[in-house]
């Protein structure tokens, strides 16, 4: 051992444990599009990761499929850069509150987070909620306040609530104490003072090596780590991730996995550390660094990876209880079995279960139906990413509207309440206060934001949030942006009114017409266009009126000898909504169900025969 590398900490109990000066591991929290992945990319490539003339994309560490496509980290991710000799291991995490649980976990395996808040913005809901938890568990903070050359930016404005969320939490004074950068992460630079010239963002790394306590570790003990992520590789199978917390380990070496029930036995095949974007295969790890391993195949996080004759349990960290479930189910419809590959429930409950090994905040419960699964989730975005990921693996399934998860607090039944931040043109505010009241939303502050915007804050039950995001973007012409995270649960607020619009139902089964559409369109607005297959009880417009219509929209013109000037010419039909995934679960109401395919989303009853549908409307 190198005497230079670990500096001696402490001396209890006989065992010596030390830090070790060669690495730092911290976290980049912040709230959703404050520029995470966006300052990753630039410490990476300030710290030559990459080579002069290699061509790498923005935002390197979104490699999901989804993650690229939304422009928002859903999985957090190790890299790890080197500086003066030292290695800072670096997790990018997700900013999107349906994603908390990704960022509680890893936070076991950092010693300071990074977080960075918007220069414009300020400190949103995610932020109030990131900080919490860091606070919680004494990591030391550093604040960046990024995007510094945003148009209309107060950065010494957003420091001072900074400060003030940090009071309102309850930090100590060493985080209390906490540095600040100003950074512009899309430009890459940042400064101590907004006064200095600055061409790089060397100062974050010399704050890191700074203020950021090295890992603190029982070098020569019985090897000892906790397992926060699992990655998988076609042909390595599941690799385990997550810091040493004791002692070394060693390729080849035997192990005991400590689980919640039982201890198993098993061996490490490979093991890695992270240079770069990159795993390095290594032959052996000390505590203090964060690593993968692999050749466990029923590992899952929350394990204890241990030495064979000293198995010990590391306490898992407090993941927070999902507030929203929907169901899924097998497709039952007329279509069922035509364009997916695993349709059946076998499928389905395999496919969910197999989920559950790395989505540490979902749960699924198995229901009185075989067919029938319930899901639960932190939101709408988190289900409906599982939703998108299953349809483009090749599953077909139906899935119903959200449901807001009920407690009962002694003897009180209790409900989720979000904290809601909305960011309006001052033309719309009246509108969206309105609405937010008729959905039991309670305005906690008001305050002017840019040049003819205003932000509010509301608590509001998490039930009153289902459905609303569109009808928002529409009364604020596209120009609001909402957020909202869970903060408690409260008493139930009573009847919440939902969709004010009824729907078009295709009356029989077939292809729709222009001729059958035309009509249908004088009656709402049509989701579908011309030429696609239709099936009874598969809801094809949106009704002007609060009532559901059954109408034919295969219906074709009977041809006659008879033809009249004019009334023959051709039919012109308005283009029809296109219903993203998101949109169609927020749309359907509580009979409706979303049919998703590999390749289509289609909206329908869940009694499909319309005579039965009116029987059971008549009761």
């Amino acid at each position: 051992m190198n005497s230079e590398e670990y500096k001696f900490f402490e001396f209890e109990r006989g065992k010596i444990t030390m830090k070790n000066e060669n690495i730092r591991n911290i976290a980049i929290i912040a709230h959703v599009d404050h520029g995470k992945t966006t300052l990753v990319d630039c410490l990476l490539h300030q710290s030559h990761v990459f080579r002069e003339n290699e061509q790498v994309r923005e935002r390197v560490m979104d490699s999901n499929d989804l993650e690229k496509e939304r422009g928002i980290t859903i999985l957090s991710k190790n890299t790890s850069v080197m500086y003066n000799d030292i290695k800072i291991n670096i997790v990018d995490t997700p900013g999107h509150a349906d994603f908390g649980g990704e960022v509680e976990r890893v936070l076991k395996t950092v010693d300071g987070v990074l977080l960075l808040v918007d220069a414009f913005e300020g400190p949103m809901p995610q932020t109030r909620e990131v900080l919490k938890k860091s606070l919680a568990l004494n990591l030391k903070p550093i604040v960046v306040i990024n995007k510094i050359d945003r148009p209309g930016s107060n950065p010494a404005k957003v420091v001072d609530k900074v400060l003030e969320l940090f009071i309102e939490l309850d930090a100590n004074d060493d985080q209390l104490d906490f540095p600040v950068i100003y950074a512009s992460a899309k430009n890459g630079i940042a400064k101590m003072s907004l006064e200095e010239e600055s061409d790089n963002v060397n100062c974050i790394f010399d704050t890191i090596v700074k203020y950021i306590d090295a890992p603190e570790c029982e070098i020569d003990g019985p090897a000892q780590m906790l397992v926060s992520n699992i990655d998988y590789d076609d042909y390595l199978g599941r690799i385990a991730v997550g810091r040493i917390e004791r002692g070394t380990i060693k390729a080849g070496m035997p192990i005991v996995i400590c689980k919640q029930e039982k201890n198993t036995q098993g061996k490490v095949a490979k093991l890695f550390t992270y240079q770069g974007l990159k795993r390095t295969e290594v032959e052996e790890a000390q505590a203090g660094d964060i690593v993968s391993l692999s050749g466990v195949a029923d590992i899952n996080i929350g394990d204890t990876i241990c030495d064979l004759n000293n198995p010990e349990k590391i306490p898992f960290v407090d993941i927070d209880e999902p507030t929203v479930s929907m169901t899924f189910s097998v497709n039952n419809g007329p279509f069922a079995g035509k364009e997916g590959e695993f349709i059946t429930s076998r499928h389905i409950r395999d496919r969910l279960f197999k989920e559950l090994e790395r989505n540490v905040s979902l749960r699924v419960k198995e229901t009185d139906s075989a067919d029938s699964f319930e899901v639960c989730g932190r939101g709408e975005l988190h289900l409906s990413v599982l939703i998108e990921t299953m349809r483009r693996e090749g599953f077909e399934l139906l899935v119903s509207r959200p449901k807001v998860i009920f407690k009962e607090i002694d003897g009180v039944k209790c409900e989720p309440v979000e904290r809601l931040v909305v960011n309006v043109p001052d033309e719309s505010i009246g509108t969206v206060i309105e609405k937010l009241g008729r959905r039991k939303g309670e305005m906690t502050n008001m305050e002017p934001a840019e040049a003819g915007h205003t932000k509010v804050e509301f608590k509001i039950p998490a039930r009153g949030l289902i459905g609303y995001r569109t009808e928002f973007l529409t009364d604020t012409k596209g120009e609001g942006t909402m957020n909202s995270i869970f903060d408690c649960y409260e008493p139930f607020k009573g009847d919440i009114q939902a969709r004010t619009r009824g729907v078009l139902v295709a009356w029989e089964q077939g292809t729709s017409v222009t001729y059958g559409l035309y009509n249908a369109q004088e009656r709402g607005e049509l989701l579908i266009g011309a030429g696609v297959d239709v099936y009874e009880g598969m809801i094809v417009g949106i009704n002007s009126r609060n009532e559901d219509i059954a109408i034919n929209v295969c219906k074709e013109k009977h041809l006659t000898n008879t033809r009249a000037s004019g009334s023959d010419d051709a039919l012109r039909l308005v283009p029809p909504l296109q219903m993203s995934l998101e949109k169609a679960i927020e749309f359907i109401a509580e009979d409706e169900l979303v049919e998703v395919t590999p390749k289509t989303i289609r909206l329908r009853k869940k009694t499909l025969d319309t005579k039965t549908r009116e029987r059971e409307a008549r009761r």
